[in-house]
């Protein structure tokens, strides 16, 4: 097998640093204050993979491209696992209660379900609840 990383670290920048905090901590996240300041903040998915939230002027000193408007745009989905089909509402419901958007409705395939949502940002998350027993891609 080639290249597997220990770690994943995405980054995404937004609009107000301490609202964004504010809306993940309500989904139920945490954050590592050890990458946290007035800059960006660490949120944690799990053990090994992580979130990096960066103002937008912080974000830029990253990158030379222009950043994504989310209001037209759409730069990634950021998809996780749920452990059931009411964990995927019970994510998707906080979200909403917490000023995300619905991205759309619910989609059942039978083996796999899902929801997305748009984040304060414009940010498109997607929790996923697949079946056990469910073939695994090589």
């Amino acid at each position: 097998m080639g290249f597997q990383a220990g770690q994943l670290f995405v980054n995404l920048p937004v609009n107000d640093l301490q609202a964004s905090i504010n809306f993940f901590t309500a989904l139920g996240f945490g954050f590592n204050p050890h990458f946290t300041d007035e800059n960006a903040t660490c949120m944690i998915l799990n053990d090994n993979t992580f979130v990096m939230l960066l103002t937008k002027e912080f974000f830029k000193t990253f990158v030379s491209k222009e950043i994504v408007d989310t209001s037209s745009h759409t730069e990634v989905i950021l998809a996780f696992s749920a452990s059931s089909r009411e964990e995927v509402h019970e994510l998707v419901d906080k979200a909403l209660a917490a000023g995300g958007k619905k991205y759309n409705d619910p989609i059942d395939h039978g083996f796999m379900y899902s929801w997305s949502f748009q984040d304060i940002d414009g940010h498109l998350w997607e929790s996923v609840y697949m079946e056990e027993g469910t073939p695994e891609q090589a």
